[in-house]
């Protein structure tokens, strides 16, 4: 796919009213980024994937502990943009819409499931294995972790939506959950390994103290700690070139999150209500990335019609105002509440023409596609992340029935 310049961060405050988002410079328009100074070369990340050249045998050391052809398909798809949501090995909605997409850009029959010429099609990829075993870095796991409070106003004090543990880190780092890292390494080890490595098979305790919500020092609890050795799903696309980054903070976010720099330019994108889906094109109308999203609600319907993109911003803050959020009592106090990947639109915000509604990120991404949202397009952090440096300012939008 083709490298594109990621967009400066827009200085865009948000406010809920039927997403309900309100940025407080309507008018802002994209710029370009400028390198980070001395950094022209890939980020190294010892997290990152590593793989072979297409139709090489894979090594048996390399190969996986048994056979995981659901997933083995989700982190190829994953890796060309028709992403799956979560990771997980499941053939659900999102796996069925990525396939769905694999299938459209490839002019193969549109059945949504790994029928033979699907498979057929997949095969040059087949030396990319369903998991690898990494060792967490002492750096990812140094935190800082910490709960988020439920209360709005508590949530105004952190200074930081940061993730509760670093569990919930390396599930959003290899774009899945919780549940399946724990399956992937029983006992605290990867799964097909007869002893642990840097790890009793025990749980673990983090040994980092951060404040609960009360301000008192609790440690935060996990399965895993730096220097161990974890199965995770083999995602990958996922290098980084910092000279396509303008903002540290941002480059750190896109590392965090498994997401790599070099990503094709929609055209146009166009999100189906009825098939939950954002779709995006190039200037060819070739189908390049299609992500299952949350959309809309009873009280919050999508606001179907063509808009526009105004500006995009990068971990954004979020501003509170109960007096457009229906189900909030008008009351409340407004708030600021802070940046994080556990912030209410999560770590990027594609702002546009139409009041209030923009693309967003999330604190679950487990529920993409199967919970209602307050009227804007909700997608996992990671896939928000993809999106927002395929978009332009002059990248047409489509909202469908």
């Amino acid at each position: 796919m083709r490298s594109v310049p990621a967009f400066a961060t827009l200085p865009i405050l948000l406010s809920i009213a039927a997403c309900n988002m309100m940025t407080n410079q309507p008018d802002a328009q994209e710029k370009g980024s400028a390198p980070i100074a001395g950094q022209t070369q890939p980020v190294a990340d010892p997290l990152a994937a590593r793989d072979l050249e297409p139709g090489a045998a894979l090594p048996a050391e390399l190969a996986d502990d048994q056979p995981r052809p659901v997933m083995q398909a989700q982190v190829v798809l994953d890796r060309m943009g028709f992403t799956p949501g979560v990771v997980d090995g499941k053939d659900g909605l999102s796996t069925r819409n990525a396939i769905l997409g694999f299938q459209e850009a490839n002019d193969l029959p549109l059945t949504g499931k790994l029928d033979e010429p699907t498979k057929v099609k997949l095969e040059q990829w087949r030396n990319i294995p369903a998991t690898r075993v990494v060792t967490i870095p002492e750096a990812f796991a140094a935190g800082p972790f910490m709960p988020i409070p439920k209360k709005a106003e508590e949530q105004a004090k952190l200074e930081k939506m940061a993730y509760t543990s670093l569990d919930e880190q390396l599930a959003e780092r290899f774009h899945t959950t919780i549940d399946t890292l724990k399956a992937l390494n029983p006992g605290g080890m990867p799964a097909g390994s007869s002893a642990p490595s840097g790890s009793t098979g025990t749980p673990l305790k983090n040994p980092i103290a951060v404040p609960d919500a009360t301000g008192s020092e609790t440690p935060a609890s996990s399965f895993v700690r730096a220097g161990q050795q974890i199965r995770v799903p083999n995602v990958g696309a996922d290098a980084l070139d910092a000279s396509q980054v303008g903002e540290a903070k941002w480059r750190d976010t896109l590392a965090m999150l498994g997401v790599g720099t070099s990503q094709p330019k929609a055209a146009r994108i166009v999100v189906s209500k009825s098939k939950g889906t954002l779709k995006a094109y190039d200037a060819d109308n070739k189908l390049v990335g299609m992500f299952t999203a949350t959309m809309g609600s009873g009280h919050d319907p999508l606001p179907l019609g063509e808009w526009k993109i105004l500006g995009v911003a990068h971990n954004p803050p979020f501003r509170y105002n109960p007096e457009l959020f229906w189900d909030v009592n008008d009351k409340a106090d407004k708030l600021m509440l802070p940046p994080g990947p556990n912030g209410p639109v999560g770590v990027a915000w594609i702002d546009l023409s139409k009041e209030h509604y923009g693309i967003h990120g999330t604190p679950e991404p487990q529920t993409i596609g199967r919970a209602e949202s307050h009227g804007c397009v909700r997608l996992t952090n990671w896939d928000v992340a993809r999106l927002a440096q395929m978009v332009s300012t002059s990248t047409k939008v489509l909202f469908e029935a």
